[in-house]
């Protein structure tokens, strides 16, 4: 896939890596011989992945269970890690949900906390914990934030999940700005449809409801939001991605969809 794999010893830490686009990317940095740092609430999965990626892929993997919504919790967990596992070269803020498609005067205190604390506060806790540390170390760093289309403009239902993506841009572009003088580069990628677990957790488990989403297009899998990831990561040090936006075919924006 890549002519020079710029990656290999390095290590990475990804957010919500137990399903989806988190857990894709593990696996592709496994592939390209990066340990990894996976954090997620599901301790047994994140087992299983540290099981499987490192009989596969000769690579050490660190799973960390922790809520990304608890600064307390992120704290700790990261101050606690051994030193081995404290020179983080890539963070990965991939945990994130939508909830509900209700009116935003409609939407229920949990649903909002729940999106506000994942989407935007649990990634400020990520970067305000370990981006200082990767600029003292004064390497070639990378920051890499899952964003949404969703993030360019509001649709109906979604004015909450779309403000949370809208704010993961600002952060990302402010973050950017406020390492220009520093070897820390900041991408955000914002993909349209992706087929995961995303709107079985949106309906809250209904997955009938959920499947209907993914009727009548291809959406893009975990997988081609991964190898996205992993070529912005392989890039040569003087190369910065601000941006990218990923849809799949017959998707022009956030609320155009062409379903056959």
């Amino acid at each position: 896939m890549f002519c020079e794999n710029r990656l290999q010893g390095k290590l990475a830490l990804i957010t919500g890596a137990t399903s989806g686009i988190g857990r894709s990317c593990a696996e592709k940095l496994a592939q390209m011989g990066v340990n990894l740092i996976i954090t997620g609430r599901r301790v047994n999965i994140l087992d299983e992945i540290k099981k499987e990626l490192e009989e596969k892929f000769n690579i050490k993997v660190c799973p960390l269970q922790l809520d990304a919504r608890s600064s307390k919790d992120v704290d700790e967990k990261i101050d606690n890690l051994l030193n081995e596992w404290k020179n983080i070269d890539i963070l990965i803020n991939n945990a994130g949900l939508a909830l509900g498609l209700d009116k935003v005067y409609n939407n229920s205190v949990e649903d909002i906390d729940a999106m506000i604390d994942t989407n935007v506060k649990g990634m400020l806790y990520m970067i305000r914990k370990i981006v200082p540390s990767m600029v003292a170390r004064d390497l070639p760093a990378l920051v890499v934030n899952i964003g949404s289309v969703a993030g360019d403009a509001a649709y109906a239902g979604g004015a909450v999940y779309c403000a949370s993506k809208a704010a993961v841009k600002s952060l990302s572009d402010g973050l950017r700005i406020d390492l220009v003088d520093t070897k820390v580069k900041v991408t955000n990628i914002k993909p349209g449809l992706v087929e995961t677990n995303f709107s079985v957790v949106r309906f809250k488990g209904d997955e009938e409801r959920a499947g209907n989403v993914y009727k009548g297009i291809e959406a893009l899998t975990p997988d081609d939001i991964a190898d996205t990831v992993i070529y912005i990561c392989n890039l040569p040090d003087n190369v910065q991605i601000p941006e990218i936006t990923m849809t799949p075919m017959f998707q022009a924006d956030g609320r155009t969809v062409y379903k056959k």
